[in-house]
């Protein structure tokens, strides 16, 4: 992770941090794709979200464990969110995603961390991994992100 890079010159203060967290977080919840998903968003502080879901029977596939639509959507929406953190003003766009299967999920609690790795202007790189019930890595996966032109500030579930 790129700990030592300098701060954005628009970096925001403490309070206007927490304020971008919790607005990431509401358009999480009201995103339509989202009242699919028994799940919610807590962003952890910059460059760090967490996404906690519940994995029911009606995502599995023949085989009888979740499909590996779930493992992309939770392993992406972690990444994403977690670059975000750093993009205050503009909403990102996940340009690649490579993921990587470890282990079948049949059911339970799932939680997937994200977590921010470099780039601050124009495209983001970000890591997440996913967690079953018993604490073991079930997946794992890099994307990048770019700055669309969409404003964050213009998004119903973003500003209140």
């Amino acid at each position: 992770m790129d700990e030592t890079a300098p701060p954005s010159p628009n970096a925001p203060t403490a309070a206007g941090a927490e304020s971008h967290y919790r607005a990431l977080e509401r358009l999480y919840a009201s995103a339509p794709v989202n009242a699919l998903f028994a799940s919610e968003l807590t962003i952890e502080g910059e460059g760090r979200a967490r996404i906690g879901f519940d994995i029911t029977q009606d995502v599995f596939h023949a085989a009888g464990a979740a499909h590996g639509t779930i493992y992309f959507k939770m392993l992406d929406d972690a990444a994403f969110y977690a670059a975000n953190t750093l993009a205050t003003d503009r909403f990102l766009l996940t340009t690649s995603f490579n993921l990587h299967f470890t282990k079948p999920v049949r059911g339970g609690r799932v939680v997937a961390e994200g977590r921010w790795v470099s780039g601050r202007r124009r495209v983001f790189v970000a890591e997440s991994r996913l967690v079953d019930a018993e604490g073991e890595e079930v997946g794992r996966g890099t994307g990048t992100f770019m700055r669309s032109r969409i404003a964050l500030s213009g998004l119903p579930g973003y500003s209140q």
